[in-house]
């Protein structure tokens, strides 16, 4: 029998794509799908279909976690709370995933699948790292409230995906902070040799709703990412590309990571992208395409053409 699911997080970045993929009406393997949202639809847009239904509330809400469980089979956990306040996260990421756990659990949910992140790890260099050997090191209050979230899914049996950078069409962190940091700069970085694992935003959705419906999904955390890692000096291209095509001008030649650091002393968020870029923060796991049967698709570089067109709107503006 299909199962019904529950997906929270269904206007997010990753959640919207996860809602959208499960809503459409050409979808097979649901019986019906519920959303978790904290407007009405109207408001906000989100995927409708003759098997979709919206619940009103967020992870702060318990009677309205209750009333989201019932009846449901599976549940797909993509809300959180990026940066911002460290109470707040503390709030969503740590007791909203309790509490929606305890809902779920009460509910006699079968499966919770969870997106986390694979900064519960902390800092790198991390080279073709496999689940289970790394200690979770978080070094930041969204990733310490995420880890804390996790742990909750994982004691219930659940299955949790950790991928470390997400690029695509609705990203408004990874690559306009790239450009962003690009930007304070007065020539491209040369940040050296590092990789790192990236996966497409359709990539991600697709496998978390793949580890929702499968029946080869194990319980525990999984790395999702492209198989091959990205070289930094691809990623940086990219955002490079998007910053000319924005001003207009093509700059060289490049300066370092050690006289990128000295010229953003002062700036905090330009230290925090130096430090991950500076070393490997690349993942290894075979199993979302191999035992889930879901497709990685092209690498960066190919699989990046695709969203050009809305980075560049985007950043197009003030």
């Amino acid at each position: 029998m299909a199962p019904h699911l529950l997906i929270t997080g269904a206007t997010g970045f990753i959640g919207g794509r996860v809602a959208a993929a499960a809503s459409a009406p050409e979808a097979e393997g649901t019986a019906g799908v519920r959303l978790l949202v904290r407007r009405p639809p109207a408001d906000r847009g989100e995927p409708a279909g003759p098997r979709t239904e919206t619940v009103l509330g967020d992870l702060r809400d318990p009677d309205a976690l209750r009333r989201a469980c019932e009846g449901v089979d599976v549940v797909v956990h993509c809300a959180s709370m990026i940066g911002g306040d460290p109470e707040q996260a503390r709030a969503v990421n740590d007791e909203g995933t309790r509490s929606l756990v305890e809902a779920a659990t009460a509910a006699g949910v079968t499966r919770i699948v969870a997106l986390s992140t694979a900064s519960v790890h902390g800092r790198g260099p991390f080279r073709a790292a496999a689940p289970g050997t790394l200690p979770l090191a978080p070094g930041s209050a969204t990733s310490r409230t995420r880890a804390a979230g996790e742990r909750y899914v994982l004691d219930a049996g659940g299955t949790v995906l950790r991928p470390h950078l997400v690029y695509g069409t609705g990203d408004r962190q990874l690559i306009p902070g790239l450009v962003r940091l690009l930007a304070a700069l007065p020539a491209p970085l040369d940040a050296g040799s590092s990789r790192h694992s990236l996966v497409d935003v359709d990539t991600l959705a697709d496998v978390l709703l793949g580890a929702a419906l499968s029946a080869a999904t194990e319980p525990g955390p999984y790395y999702v990412q492209h198989p091959e890692p990205v070289p930094v000096g691809e990623l940086l291209a990219a955002a490079e590309e998007l910053l000319a095509h924005r001003t207009g001008h093509v700059r060289g030649p490049a300066v370092d990571l050690g006289t990128a650091r000295a010229l953003l002393a002062d700036v905090p968020f330009a230290q925090h992208h130096l430090d991950m870029l500076a070393v490997d923060h690349w993942f290894a796991d075979d199993r979302p395409w191999r035992d889930l049967g879901r497709d990685p698709g092209p690498g960066f570089t190919a699989g990046f053409t695709d969203h050009l067109p809305w980075y560049r709107k985007l950043l197009a503006g003030p």
